[in-house]
């Protein structure tokens, strides 16, 4: 892998759910990509002993129509389910630090670089690699294990792809390295 320090390098995988899925409560464009990619850095890292950080978003806003709690919707995708031994992160925010414990768990692990990988660019992935930085992590953004839907604003419609691009380039540099899955591995 072509992490520095990889030894303190963790894989996070946010929001890698069932919903954003063809047949899913809100399928996202590209998510069935985004995961395989997810799943073969997961693999990378499993390989190597590197730690791993999953995340799980559950709704409980009034008026969610996915991610709601119980659902097999709500369940992690089967490519990236997790070990007993690796952590999952219950989360309520795009933020995947907001009122959860995954900053003391990366500390716990020793985390100094995080490879963030997950849906939806950008919500999920965008606040969470923003917060880490902020938090004084080195951070790393797979673009082809991310995935995001198009968007719409005052009447004008973004394609997800323009979506997806327009979110990693702000993120790199700034707040992270933006790489290509086959970079690391």
């Amino acid at each position: 892998m072509n992490v520095p320090n990889a030894n303190q390098a963790v894989l996070l995988l946010v929001d890698i759910q069932n919903d954003y899925f063809p047949g899913g409560a809100y399928e996202v464009p590209g998510s069935s990509a985004a995961a395989t990619a997810a799943a073969s850095l997961l693999a990378k890292f499993r390989q190597q002993r590197d730690p791993v950080v999953h995340v799980r978003h559950i709704a409980e806003k009034p008026g969610s129509t996915f991610f709601l709690p119980n659902t097999p919707g709500s369940e992690l995708h089967a490519c990236v389910q997790p070990r007993p031994e690796e952590p999952v992160i219950i989360k309520h925010y795009p933020n995947s630090f907001r009122a959860t414990n995954l900053l003391e768990v990366l500390r716990e692990l020793g985390a100094k670089q995080l490879v963030i990988t997950g849906m939806m660019t950008h919500m999920c992935i965008d606040a969470t690699t923003r917060a880490a930085c902020d938090l004084g992590f080195e951070c790393t953004v797979v673009a082809d294990a991310c995935a995001t839907p198009g968007q719409a604003h005052d009447g004008v419609k973004v394609p997800a792809e323009q979506v997806q691009a327009a979110f990693l380039s702000a993120l790199s540099g700034s707040y992270a390295k933006v790489v290509k899955a086959a970079d690391l591995l």
